[in-house]
């Protein structure tokens, strides 16, 4: 959430930022001229119950008509004010649905551009693969090593569903357990969150004003949704609470299978586990001081290409632009990883900083000194399996038909070299 004083002082700046991120600017005029109505409004009220205040003690020493007409002239005074006060919560409730529309702003180095086609890698890492045979994608891969069942999937759940069987399972939680391992070294604390939480609590951590029906699912009868990340948890773990400075920077390596919608998806996006409405995911999310919140975002996407880098699969980073970044986040990294199957770049993982956005919405401070102020708040994948395991399996596919375990992973497997057909 936007602070209201820095749209009130700098509309033009606000303006500029959510014009960037390809929002409607007419959010910022509404912002301002329901604000403008509201604070006229609160003049009004204030000054009538000044006048009550000031005639009270008149009243008491009057006697006679005077008495009984000032009397009555205050009866019409506390009326208008009973009458102003519903029109005064309408004007504030309008102005905080308003401002819970607008995203946050982008940060300067944000690149312009109004979709993914705008994006601008940033570097690169690896070379791909070199194939003496025709590679396959991980969903034939996969149905031919016996692993991933998408047709008994839809059966059962419908589509961009899927079973997940023996090696698939082993190399799932291998990447899990590697990427928990490496975050645990940098004194991450692992945390498993709850899978349903209240709507307020994904508003808060993503924007708006409602639940975003095309990407959450509600729990009918209930005042909860399923999450589509942990970072949705892990961000209401500490709302309404203020934390000691000496405490941050809090890292947390959130575990939870994550849910979504997605609808709305098409083409090749939702051929096989790229995009799917149910996966499992290792996710960063950070807790820090304001002025360390740019190096976090640094330190965490390095996190993420250390991760990719010790599997040996080829990536770049790149930085998205303003149309493509989400509603929180000030600035936002992919990283994306080579596969095969689709004969490019796919993103793997996302890293975020939503400075002070979602802290301002959920009420997360810091104390310092005699007073506190908003926390700065981060987030980034370092593994989502669905993508993870379409990247080892497509890059390391031998001619044989069988996958090859990369080396970090070995020991996570039982010792299990390769992913052979059954």
């Amino acid at each position: 959430m936007l602070d209201l004083k820095l749209i009130r002082d700098n509309p033009d700046l606000v303006r500029a930022g959510v014009r960037k991120k390809h929002r409607d600017v007419a959010i910022v005029d509404r912002v301002l001229e329901t604000d403008r109505r509201r604070r006229e409004l609160i003049q009004e009220v204030e000054r009538l119950r000044a006048e009550q205040n000031k005639v009270s003690g008149e009243i008491a020493r009057l006697t006679g008509d005077a008495r009984e007409r000032r009397i009555a002239e205050m009866r019409e005074v506390s009326t208008r004010i009973k009458s102003l006060e519903p029109e005064l919560k309408r004007l504030e409730e309008e102005l905080e649905r308003a401002v819970l529309e607008l995203p946050n702003l982008p940060h300067d180095s944000v690149p312009p551009g109004k979709d993914p086609r705008e994006n601008v890698p940033i570097r690169h890492w690896g070379t791909p693969p070199a194939f003496d045979f025709q590679p396959l994608d991980h969903l034939d891969l996969g149905t031919r090593l016996g692993i991933i069942d998408m047709e008994r999937g839809a059966k059962v759940a419908g589509s961009r569903f899927y079973y997940l069987k023996g090696g698939g399972v082993l190399l799932e939680q291998a990447l899990m357990r590697f990427g928990l391992d490496e975050l645990m070294t940098e004194g991450f604390t692992p945390v498993i969150t709850p899978f349903m939480v209240r709507p307020e609590i994904i508003t808060g951590a993503w924007g708006g004003a409602d639940l975003d029906v095309q990407q959450v699912y509600r729990i009918e009868g209930e005042d909860l949704a399923l999450i589509g990340t942990s970072e949705q948890s892990l961000a209401g773990m500490y709302k309404d609470e203020a934390l000691d400075d000496g405490r941050l920077p809090m890292r947390l390596a959130g575990i939870s299978w994550n849910f979504r919608r997605e609808a709305g998806s098409y083409g090749r996006d939702v051929r096989g586990l790229y995009r799917v409405h149910q996966f499992d995911k290792l996710e960063m999310f950070s807790v820090v001081l304001p002025e360390k919140s740019w190096d976090e975002h640094e330190y965490l996407v390095s996190l993420e290409e250390r991760f990719l880098q010790r599997l040996g699969l080829h990536h770049r980073v790149v930085a998205i632009c303003g149309g493509d970044i989400s509603a929180p986040s000030a600035k936002t990294y992919d990283v994306e990883t080579w596969m095969p199957g689709r004969g490019e770049f796919g993103e793997t993982q996302s890293c975020s900083n939503c400075t002070d956005f979602q802290a301002r919405r959920l009420g997360i401070r810091v104390r310092r000194g005699k007073g506190t102020e908003y926390a700065h708040t981060l987030n980034g994948t370092l593994v989502a399996t669905s993508r993870a395991l379409i990247a080892v399996l497509e890059n390391y596919q031998q001619k044989d038909g069988t996958v090859r375990i990369p080396q970090i992973l070995v020991p996570y497997v039982n010792g299990m070299t390769e992913i052979a057909p059954r």
